[in-house]
């Protein structure tokens, strides 16, 4: 991405080097608890709960030292913050345009672990954003695990996870996310995991129409960009992930979509920049 003279959000709360540290108690080892905490993650599941479902007696202690980022790790931290900059500059021109005004999220930075209105963050997680405080957090060593466990690299990759953060926080100002959510607590389990399939989509869409306005605006596409962010898509698709993980696929717990719907969807967000046409809910869901 074309990044040269954008300006910084200042919309960040950098707590790296200040998170928790945690005590596990695990029957798998840590490294089980990163790899299934983050394939929900990228499969539209709770990490939350994987990781109260796999972890016993935590101990949090806080502790603050001196953190001094690898160079590499703090080139991903201004480029988050670039790209945050770019979602707000999008999301308030786009809301404008409805008569409406945007209020951007806050992204939080952090390492290890950290506090969050929805509970405890860790970096296992994965990002994802929480309507209870307008957040979206994210330990930046997610993208290296992106990069070794899905073999999804490129920075208009790792932008397009930020912007898909960034999507839901769009729902959540128009009502949509808790919409959505009301509903899925009156459902049943595979209703709710469609009704949940929808929302999703409709992140993956709000991601591609923030990166045709963006490139529209500052020119921000290189060549290859759209390839790493399709390519992402298609890699966090609930049947490539479940293929993965188990070696055969279970449609009726899909939450998040299939690798041709994440891919569909972002595609015709990311061509069209236009809000009216993302409209995942109105969509007979066998034509997702």
């Amino acid at each position: 991405m074309k990044l040269n003279g954008r300006r910084f959000s200042n919309n960040v709360d950098d707590r790296r080097g200040l998170s928790g540290r945690t005590g596990l108690k695990l029957g798998g080892g840590i490294g089980a608890v990163v790899i299934a905490a983050l394939i929900a993650w990228l499969s539209g599941g709770n990490p939350l709960s994987v990781i109260s479902g796999l972890v016993g007696d935590n101990s949090h202690s806080a502790v603050s030292q001196p953190y001094q980022p690898t160079p590499q790790e703090q080139e991903l931290a201004d480029f988050s913050r670039k790209i945050l900059a770019g979602t707000e500059d999008v999301w308030t021109e786009q809301f404008q345009r409805l008569g409406l005004t945007y209020e951007p999220p806050k992204m939080v930075l952090y390492s290890g672990s950290t506090t969050s209105g929805c509970g405890t963050a860790q970096s296992s997680m994965g990002p994802f954003y929480c309507s209870a405080d307008r957040a979206l957090y994210i330990d930046l060593s997610f993208f290296s695990d992106m990069r070794r466990t899905l073999g999804a690299d490129g920075d208009f990759a790792y932008a397009y996870v930020i912007a898909h953060e960034v999507g839901h926080h769009v729902q959540y100002l128009l009502g949509t996310l808790d919409e959505a959510h009301s509903q899925m607590s009156r459902m049943s389990e595979a209703e709710a995991n469609r009704m949940s399939v929808r929302l999703e989509l409709q992140a993956d869409y709000l991601a591609g129409v923030w990166a045709h306005h963006d490139n529209r605006m500052f020119g921000s596409i290189e060549p290859g960009d759209i390839d790493e962010a399709l390519d992402a898509a298609r890699k966090i698709g609930d049947d490539y992930l479940q293929q993965q993980a188990r070696g055969y696929v279970v449609p009726e717990t899909f939450n998040h979509g299939t690798s041709a719907q994440r891919h569909r969807w972002f595609n015709l967000g990311l061509r069209t920049g236009d809000l009216s046409e993302g409209n995942t809910f109105s969509v007979p869901y066998d034509r997702l």
